[in-house]
């Protein structure tokens, strides 16, 4: 049972001001694995102040100083990496072979990343008698989600702390152990007391009270569309920026003249990667009628090619939902897909084989769903996949911009060529061909009800600065 106790703020562990703890549960099986405090708005009033207070000396230290600090704080995440996955194979049930290509990784990568980026902060553009700075916007809220832990955090703490910003943290309440970790790694590097700031707790309790501050300049969400309006709404008063990634249900056209079996491979994994519970997974399949079911009959060998179950064992690629309540989202989704006349082509709402404990849910994959059913229109965040035929590809066009979503998509098309003019025609952040994967380099952000603001490339540090003319 791992178990802190204080909450990390001014550059020390400090009592929480209130005596109520998180009990954080095993959702493989289901019992507690970890304590952490639940933080109150005091604690959150308090972390601002140190916030605040560090804000003038973190802004004003050299680029490289800070990029120094950063390096460190990757070295020391590597050094910490078996931590870190097992924080994550206990929260979140991650199978523990593949927890750090899946989570751990590219947070590390990615704090290098921006390290190497911290001096573009200091750039000066000169337009005749104009000179155009970058400045830290200031006391930035960062509230993570519970999906992708270390990654969500990174991507956000890591631009913030290399444009001069400092911050106050608040993990998931499924899933703080990484948090934890962090603060512990910038303590280890010397990061300079305020510049991070750790309250675990209640969404609902401290979210809005972390929104509304006066002390906040920005707050940067990672969540449900309905919580996204709710920290908008919170944050209105103070117009403070608001930076938000929220759901998706998002779109992969695969063309006629496609490598179907390499496409369809493609789109299944993508799906069940992480159990389903990924913002930006290809949920919604469009397939041409002429290979429809040819593609069906693909979708479902790979589907049934994934073995779920105890997050320790090595045959496993799939562990359970983040939590029994997740679980039984997806369940009722599921339902609802079978009950709105979708085909059940494999999965369901059974236990997988050989469990008995545990949120686990089956690689689930349905057919012959229309673009209207609720399981094509609500976001799952489960291991479900939707086919949908289409007619041409004008008509798949039209129903993969027919969301209020607007996060990812992809295309697979006969080459590179063709899908990049249909991926010209889609709404949405991001657009994968012809089976690519996630880059650091890629701002990633939605349109639409999927948020505002940009996470990972250069653009990330953009969010956490503000543009100073001078006119000389």
């Amino acid at each position: 049972m791992e178990q802190y106790d204080k909450l990390y703020m001014n550059g020390k562990w400090v009592e929480p001001d209130g005596d109520e703890i998180i009990e954080v549960v095993n959702p493989a099986s289901e019992q507690p694995c970890a304590r952490v405090p639940k933080g109150t708005p005091s604690d959150i009033n308090t972390a601002v102040a140190s916030a605040r207070k560090a804000f003038d000396g973190w802004s004003n230290t050299p680029a490289q100083k800070r990029s120094d600090i950063m390096q460190a704080a990757s070295d020391e995440m590597e050094r910490r990496k078996n931590d870190l996955i097992e924080a994550h194979v206990m929260t979140m049930g991650c199978p523990r072979h593949l927890t750090a290509e899946i989570h751990i990784d590219v947070p590390i990568q990615g704090m290098r990343y921006y390290a190497d980026r911290a001096v573009q902060v200091e750039d000066v553009e000169e337009i005749g008698n104009v000179h155009i700075f970058k400045e830290p916007i200031g006391v930035c809220a960062l509230i993570n989600p519970w999906n992708y832990p270390l990654h969500q955090l990174i991507g956000k703490l890591a631009p913030a702390l290399a444009a001069g910003c400092t911050t106050v943290v608040k993990p998931a309440a499924q899933t703080p152990l990484q948090d934890f970790i962090m603060a512990e790694i910038f303590s280890t590097v010397g990061l300079p007391a305020g510049v991070f700031n750790l309250v675990s707790g209640s969404g609902p309790d401290i979210g809005p009270v972390m929104s509304r501050h006066p002390g906040v300049d920005l707050v940067s969400f990672t969540g449900s569309a309905h919580a996204g309006v709710q920290v908008a709404e919170s944050a209105a008063p103070t117009v403070k920026r608001v930076c938000q990634e929220l759901g998706g249900k998002s779109p992969y056209i695969i063309t006629a003249d496609a490598d179907l079996e390499a496409a369809v491979r493609y789109g299944v994994e993508n799906v069940m990667l992480n159990s389903g519970q990924t913002c930006d997974a290809l949920t919604r399949m469009f397939l041409p009628r002429s290979r429809y079911a040819e593609a069906v009959s693909i979708a479902k060998s790979v589907a049934e090619e994934n073995v779920v179950g105890d997050p320790n064992d090595s045959r496993v690629n799939m562990g359970p939902m983040a939590s029994a309540s997740q679980k039984q989202k997806v369940l009722d989704y599921i339902e609802t897909g079978i009950s709105e006349g979708a085909r059940l082509v494999t999965g369901g709402t059974e236990m997988p084989p050989g469990l008995q404990v545990g949120a686990f849910v089956q690689p689930t994959i349905f057919a012959d769903v229309s673009n209207e059913m609720t399981i094509a229109r609500e976001e799952i965040f489960g291991p479900v996949l939707c086919m949908i035929p289409y007619k041409d590809i004008e008509a798949a066009i039209e129903m993969a911009n027919d969301t209020v979503y607007g996060l990812a998509s992809a295309v697979y098309a006969r080459n590179k060529a063709g899908a990049l003019e249909i991926a010209g025609k889609i709404r949405a952040g991001q657009c994968y061909l012809q089976g690519s994967y996630f880059s650091l380099d890629a701002p990633f952000g939605g349109f639409k009800q999927s948020g505002n603001g940009r996470e990972w490339g250069s653009q990330a540090i953009d969010e956490y600065v503000e543009t100073k003319a001078v006119i000389a």
